[in-house]
């Protein structure tokens, strides 16, 4: 049983639920928490999994998490699953309190979010501590979030499985030369060397630091433009630091864009750059790969667990301004080509869907002794 809060749609369970048709002895159950009954419900039913829908009111957290709770516990004592698995932490807390009493013996939790509530909300870091204490296995999805489960919160380490999440790669390549000179036109990057990165607007990502390399950047290379793609809180403060290192014709805030737009986005960079600090996984790195785009990251969640440092990729620490403008520098004398195939290669292997499919059907069923 799969469970999802706050989403309406969560991608790799549709893939889960699709591949599961091919496996009979696993029948897979879908749980949402969410404000309205998702339309993904309906998807999940074509597939012939059992659906249900727990009211959740996501602008009350603390009482929409505690109302599920026995809600939770009397679905589970009738349906009586053989595992529970949840994931963010709106679901995973509920969902783990809720198996623990109704004694399911296996509850699992992936750990998407290692690292933000110790840094960004400490006070409730105690709880992903008591949700590593109540599931009987937890999903590692990279070698840092593993560590840092670890070493930081203590989690029992022989609990712990690492797997990787998993991308549509056939969805995310799908490259549209109309929209490459649209997307171009619109942010003005004819004869440009692009340099982008997709992700929030949060100090999280680690744009402050792209910012202040720019200028030297741009002084070596002064067709050079970076493309900052995304929304969130930290917007009117970037541009403010871009306005004072007079980066305005150079950096380039695209706000929201189209989903369907991203693959041909992917297609009008030069260089893909990473600065974020303690990355979980972070699916732009398998996107901007399997694209043969060149990446410039810190060492940081699936970058860290696949680039090979000056030969498919660079890596760089965080919080480093030097570093980046170090490494676009390479990216700069060296064969971006040859360096973003080598990434692609590697995406192939490491980060399909399908091998993301095949480790949980895998650890499925050792943990129920199949």
């Amino acid at each position: 049983m799969l469970i999802m809060a706050n989403n309406s749609s969560v991608p790799y369970y549709n893939w889960f639920a699709s591949e599961s048709r091919k496996h009979p002895e696993i029948k897979l159950s879908f749980i949402a928490l969410h404000s309205v009954r998702p339309k993904m419900l309906d998807e999940m039913k074509a597939f012939d999994c059992n659906c249900y829908w727990i009211p959740f009111d996501e602008s009350r957290r603390k009482r929409a998490m505690l109302s599920a709770i026995p809600k939770l516990y009397s679905l589970f004592r009738k349906i009586k699953p053989d595992i529970v698995h949840s994931s963010l932490f709106d679901d995973a807390l509920p969902s783990l309190v809720a198996s623990w009493l109704a004694r399911i013996k296996c509850r699992v939790v992936t750990r998407p979010d290692t690292g933000f509530h110790w840094y960004f909300a400490p006070k409730a870091k105690y709880f992903d501590k008591i949700n590593n204490a109540l599931a009987s296995h937890i999903v590692a999805i990279s070698e840092e979030s593993k560590r840092f489960l670890i070493e930081k919160e203590k989690a029992d380490e022989r609990k712990i499985t690492l797997i990787h999440h998993g991308i549509d790669i056939e969805q995310l390549t799908m490259q549209n030369d109309e929209a490459k000179q649209r997307l171009k036109k619109q942010y003005g990057l004819e004869n440009k060397i692009v340099v982008g990165t997709i992700s929030r607007l949060i100090e999280w990502k680690g744009y402050r630091f792209i910012i202040e390399a720019a200028p030297a950047l741009v002084s070596k290379y002064p067709n050079m433009k970076f493309l900052f793609v995304g929304t969130g809180g930290q917007k009117e403060e970037l541009e403010a630091l871009i306005k004072n290192n007079g980066m305005q014709n150079h950096i380039e805030l695209t706000g929201w864009v189209d989903r369907a737009d991203i693959p041909s986005l992917y297609g009008v960079m030069d260089i893909y750059l990473h600065a974020a600090f303690l990355e979980p996984f972070g699916f732009v790195i398998p996107e901007a790969m399997v694209n043969a785009v060149p990446i410039v990251s810190t060492k940081t969640g699936s970058a860290a667990d696949s680039i090979e440092h000056l030969k498919s990729g660079y890596l760089i620490d965080y919080h480093s301004s030097e570093q980046i403008s170090e490494g676009i520098d390479f990216m700069m004398t060296h064969d971006k080509k040859k360096i973003g195939q080598a990434g692609k290669l590697i995406a192939l292997d490491l980060f399909p869907f399908s091998r993301m499919w095949k480790n949980h059907l895998s650890f499925y069923k050792q943990i129920l002794g199949k």
